[in-house]
């Protein structure tokens, strides 16, 4: 199957053999943890950046920023990029004081005011308290102070709220006393709890979460995705009972939008890569459909978002028929592409892969990296011009600065508990 142009040198003339493309990914991470560096807040977590990079005062601090920067400065700081470790520190402090609910547990969505102000999201989410759980696994492998202090407090309130024994995948959500769930399930939130599983295994030694970050997948994916042609159902009801017109008013949300999302394939793409690195690795089983559903995901993601309207680029999302329904083009999208073409090309070598992977990147030169301001654009539009119809501004580089390091790290161990071994893996 051709899904991107071919180049005519050989199979083995990858970009990724290139110390020029190396040292080119290189400087992008560098210029983008440059850029990130502006968001720390004097008062504490990290603030959600403007297109010029300044904060954006108005904007509460959210809980999903502070951990996706601590996540993403530790990773720098494991590479030696001086400032680094500072920031992981303060998101850490972030993490265990202000955005943590003292009197229920758990984490707020956002900065409350004080103890009982009635305007903030109060809600428990399984998509956030992933991602505390990965940034206090990456800032533990970094080896800052009090990481694994609040690496247990996450494992833990994981254990206890979100990980479900009968269903073998994450409940969503709570009201903020635990006492009410949500009646639906995403795969969004159960995609980011594999991605943080990968990490624990790793970091804690424990294989149990690669056991758990497998059986998610193996519902979600090999059950749910492979009968719909590896596109990736994303909305379900508390029964696990696909919920196909689920916000179908509400079509360019940031988090459930409607219908399908072709970024989302690439994304699960790669982690089933890592999860049957990390299995291998440790001498355990790995089912041979983690392969054959990474390539099936990567083929329809490609197959049904890049250039569905004719223009250059992944639209955000598509409806039932393959149809696109927001066309804006997202950085996180084509981030992950990346990243997915980069990981099936080490694990199989075909050269189609490698058209993929240099196509996009190229994409990415022209369209997304803002050369002007810093950082990535997070939205295009349909023209590939700047926009903000689902994302203002330049909230994180979190999807932007893995971009960069992932092709150039093996598919296991995770990236901090490799970095912490081997940084000089990352050159």
């Amino acid at each position: 199957m051709v899904i991107c142009t071919p180049f005519t040198a050989t199979t083995e003339d990858s970009w990724l053999n290139r110390p020029a493309h190396r040292r080119w990914l290189i400087a992008q991470g560098e210029s983008l943890i440059a850029f990130g560096k502006a968001s720390r807040r004097p008062e504490g977590g990290f603030a959600t950046l403007d297109e010029r990079g300044h904060p954006i005062p108005a904007q509460r601090p959210q809980t999903l920023i502070a951990a996706r920067m601590t996540h993403t400065f530790a990773l720098a700081a494991l590479q030696g990029i001086p400032g680094a470790g500072a920031l992981v520190d303060h998101g850490i402090s972030a993490l265990t004081g202000l955005f943590h609910d003292d009197r229920h547990g758990g984490w707020f969505a956002e900065l409350p005011d004080d103890d009982d102000d009635p305007g903030i999201d109060t809600t428990k989410q399984a998509y956030l308290h992933a991602f505390v759980a990965l940034a206090a696994a990456s800032a533990t492998a970094a080896g800052r102070p009090g990481a694994r202090a609040l690496l247990d407090r996450a494992v833990a309130t994981l254990e206890q709220h979100f990980w479900s024994p009968e269903e073998g995948r994450m409940r969503e959500s709570f009201s903020r006393d635990w006492q009410q769930g949500e009646a639906y399930r995403g795969a969004n939130s159960n995609m980011h709890s594999v991605e943080a599983f990968l990490a624990l295994a790793d970091v804690l030694e424990a294989p149990v979460w690669r056991e758990r970050a497998l059986s998610i997948a193996a519902h979600l994916i090999h059950d749910h995705a492979m009968a719909a042609g590896y596109l990736v159902v994303e909305h379900f009801d508390q029964h696990w009972q696909e919920w196909r017109d689920y916000n179908r008013d509400q079509p360019g949300d940031q988090f459930r939008p409607y219908g399908l999302t072709p970024g989302h394939a690439l994304e699960w793409s790669r982690l089933l890569l890592n999860l049957e690195a990390g299995l291998l690795r440790h001498g355990e089983h790995a089912p041979a459909w983690l392969l054959e559903d990474a390539i099936g995901l990567f083929d329809a993601a490609v197959a049904t978002g890049w250039a569905a309207d004719g223009a250059p680029g992944f639209v955000y999302t598509v409806d039932w028929e393959n149809r696109p329904v927001v066309q804006a083009r997202m950085h996180w999208v084509i981030g992950e592409g990346v990243a997915a073409a980069a990981a099936l090309l080490a694990r199989t070598g075909r050269a189609r892969f490698e058209h993929c992977y240099r196509q996009w990147w190229d994409y990415i030169d022209l369209y997304m990296v803002d050369r002007e301001h810093g950082s990535w654009h997070h939205e295009l539009d349909e023209h590939n011009r700047p926009a903000a119809s689902v994302w203002s501004g330049k909230p994180d580089i979190y999807h932007a600065y893995q971009a960069t390091l992932f092709p150039r790290l093996p598919l296991a161990p995770t990236a901090a508990a490799l970095l912490a071994e081997r940084p000089d893996l990352a050159g």
